[in-house]
């Protein structure tokens, strides 16, 4: 009985544990949080605005195709990512609201930036 309870015990906080992590940086950083594209519709997910931000919610992601939603809240940025393969999706400067994109990720490193405001506005995704 002691046994099955320490099990239980050190199961609990070893799930506890794995829990714990990430991070909440903003400015073009992301969190680490990793997306798949095995296994049915994979996302990722992008915003812009409404002041100087531009993230990724995924900081990597395994190689493959993914429908990328960005939600643009600012008419004096865009959201522009480019990468491998030849990945090139922006949303329009002057244009809000949410747009959609189908990308097809390769291993590497891919940019996202703000055209207007790319050399402090800008972040990396992680492919592989």
């Amino acid at each position: 009985m002691r046994r099955q309870v320490l099990a239980v015990a050190l199961a609990v906080a070893a799930l506890a544990v794995a829990g714990c992590g990430g991070s909440d940086e903003s400015s073009g950083e992301t969190t680490t949080t990793e997306t798949s594209a095995s296994g049915g519709d994979a996302s990722l997910s992008g915003s812009v605005g409404p002041g100087f931000d531009i993230s990724v919610e995924q900081a990597s992601a395994a190689p493959g195709t993914y429908t990328l939603t960005v939600d643009d809240q600012s008419a004096s940025h865009n959201f522009h990512l480019t990468g491998p393969g030849g990945v090139d999706v922006a949303t329009d400067v002057g244009g809000t609201g949410t747009e959609t994109f189908e990308v097809t990720l390769q291993n590497g490193t891919y940019t996202f930036v703000c055209d207007p405001h790319a050399s402090s506005m800008r972040g990396t995704l992680e492919v592989g």
